[in-house]
């Protein structure tokens, strides 16, 4: 018994181990020997969102505390970034990279941003000398309508989208360490951007425009001039006007980096600061094309100007003022070598990725298979060494009674064959013969004795039969059942999918893979219960098959003795 149970709980272990293999972690290439994980936590953990954001450009900060410049080159050539499959490539493009001084910052495109969620990753390699730099991508070219970054270290200031600069003659003070990188130096003086195709917008359209803002007071001054629109400080408030349309509130400290943003569309005017909104006013966009100002009679610092063709949402807007910032809950980054990411427990792998994405109901399917693979693997055990034993015994009982004579009635020790079912048999049928005091007397059997006499053998014939195949029944709902289950938790499992990407309104293949592969392991479940029990109960309905045609054979070869010793001439 003691080693049944063992037996069992090896087989409990087994099932898990195979329903549930080791987890993978993932390496995108063993070239690169460093990364930086960076996670974009919409949970409440970081900044809780209630939608998905797409579309958005994140920048990410590395720094000594979050990636290790002294493995990547000095000029940032080897740098790739890599999603969260650790299989894709992301583009990206290098604002500033100071191996130096240990600093650098990176713009990367999210496709999606699902919400309520810790597990947006990307990670950010180096650590191949023999990298060279990718070809520059424009991340930001299918999008705004205009970015400017003020990373340039001196000279105009220049649009990113379309390349326009403010020109020689109208060159931007710069503070080295600003917001991101460096930042413009305003005294008053206002900056301006020529008129271009690109930088127009027509009436009744949708404008987004923001940027990062220090004053060095609270007195006003322009932020921003094109054409009918204007996004201004008044007296510590911010304030805009939309063609004839004037809305202002908000409070505005001095000395403090502040997200602020205008967005005008679908017969509305918003103001938000810091991605809350602080005013709101019934507008229609004017036509607006033109040359662009920013800066008139505004004192203190100026960063990362942005003006989109649509009206942003306030969650889009709250990410990307959270992203931006430098003291935001949104990204949070951790360096890694590939021994740590090896051996850290957490880290995302093939079927880590399927286990994280499960289902409720795939994981009660799940669940249901396991138990059914432990109870399978049960059955085919104890059915393997119950038939086992019961062919040896039945075996040494068949040589026993073969090589009887005289004795042919007086065979009743079992001690050396217990497990026989022959030997069952031959006392069913003894005792039988000794109600009728065969073999103490001189009494013969008459046909109907012998017929009753094998009456009453193929009874318990027929019982022993019975117990042969108690418990087969259990493997045959193991075949059939399993994979019907496991399609089930399959077919569940790609309805929540399709449901929850249809409520976020947004199709791409990082939102659906997950889902669907995770479904898919619930029918994965469902073979691998059902495959191992095909073969066992087939093995074990051949070796039962073998036994119940011995005990048939036996039967008749013990009545046909009988009938020759006792019965009549």
């Amino acid at each position: 018994m003691k080693n049944m149970r063992n037996t069992l709980a090896s087989l409990a272990l087994g099932g898990a181990v195979a329903l549930m293999p080791a987890m993978a972690h993932a390496w995108w290439n063993k070239d690169w020997t460093t990364r930086a994980k960076v996670t974009l936590n919409t949970s409440a953990t970081g900044v809780e969102t209630k939608e998905a954001v797409s579309g958005l450009v994140v920048p990410l900060r590395l720094h000594s505390g979050n990636f290790d410049f002294t493995m990547a080159n000095e000029d940032g050539s080897d740098l790739r970034v890599v999603a969260a499959d650790d299989k894709t490539p992301v583009p990206f493009a290098v604002e500033r990279f100071d191996g130096v001084n240990e600093l650098a910052v990176l713009w990367v495109p999210v496709q999606s941003l699902l919400p309520g969620s810790d597990k947006n990753v990307l990670h950010v390699y180096a650590g191949n000398a023999k990298a060279t730099s990718e070809a520059a991508v424009n991340v930001f070219a299918n999008g705004p309508l205009m970015v400017v970054h003020f990373a340039e270290p001196d000279g105009p200031a220049r649009d990113t989208v379309a390349g326009a600069t403010t020109g020689p003659d109208n060159v931007p003070a710069r503070e080295a360490n600003g917001l991101l990188g460096g930042s413009a130096k305003f005294t008053g003086t206002a900056l301006s951007w020529p008129a271009n195709d690109k930088l127009k917008l027509a009436a009744s359209s949708a404008v987004t425009a923001s940027m990062w803002i220090k004053p060095e007071t609270v007195a006003s001054g322009t932020l921003l001039q094109w054409g009918g629109l204007k996004l201004a400080l008044q007296n510590g408030q911010l304030a805009a006007e939309v063609g004839d349309t004037r809305l202002a509130g908000g409070t505005l400290p001095a000395a403090t980096w502040a997200h602020v943003a205008l967005s005008v569309g679908a017969g509305k005017a918003l103001l938000y600061i810091n991605g809350a909104k602080a005013a709101e006013a019934d507008a229609v966009l004017p036509a607006v094309e033109g040359a662009l100002a920013v800066g008139g009679g505004y004192t203190g610092l100026l960063d990362e100007l942005q003006i989109s063709p649509d009206q942003r949402s306030a969650e889009w807007l709250l990410l990307s003022a959270a992203s931006q910032g430098a003291a935001g809950k949104l990204v949070a980054s951790v360096k890694e070598s590939a021994e740590e990411a090896e051996s850290a427990s957490g880290e995302v792998g093939h079927m880590n990725i399927l286990i994280k994405n499960l289902t409720t109901d795939a994981w009660v399917v799940i669940i249901i298979l396991a138990l059914m693979f432990v109870l399978a693997c049960w059955v085919m055990v104890n059915k393997f060494l119950f038939v086992g034993r019961t062919d040896r015994d039945n075996r040494s009982f068949l040589r026993r009674f073969r090589a009887a004579s005289l004795d042919l009635l007086h065979l009743e020790d079992a001690s050396t064959h217990p497990r026989s079912s022959l030997h069952r048999l031959y006392l069913a049928g003894v005792r039988e013969l000794n109600k009728r005091d065969v073999g103490t007397s001189d009494v013969k059997l008459s046909g109907a004795s012998l017929d009753a006499v094998k009456a009453s053998v193929d009874a318990d014939l027929v019982r022993e039969s019975h117990h042969l195949n108690s418990h087969m029944v259990l493997l045959t709902i193991a075949i059939s059942g399993g994979p019907f289950l496991g399609l089930l938790g399959t077919v569940a499992g790609v309805m929540i999918t399709f449901a929850a990407i249809a409520a976020v309104g947004e199709v791409n293949v990082n939102a659906i893979a997950p889902g669907i592969a995770s479904a898919l392991l619930a029918t994965v479940a469902g073979l691998v219960v059902a495959i191992p029990a095909l073969f066992g109960y087939n093995y074990l309905a051949s070796r039962i098959k073998n036994t119940s045609s011995d005990m048939q054979i036996f039967v008749d070869e013990f009545v046909t003795r009988v009938a020759e010793t006792y019965g009549q001439r």
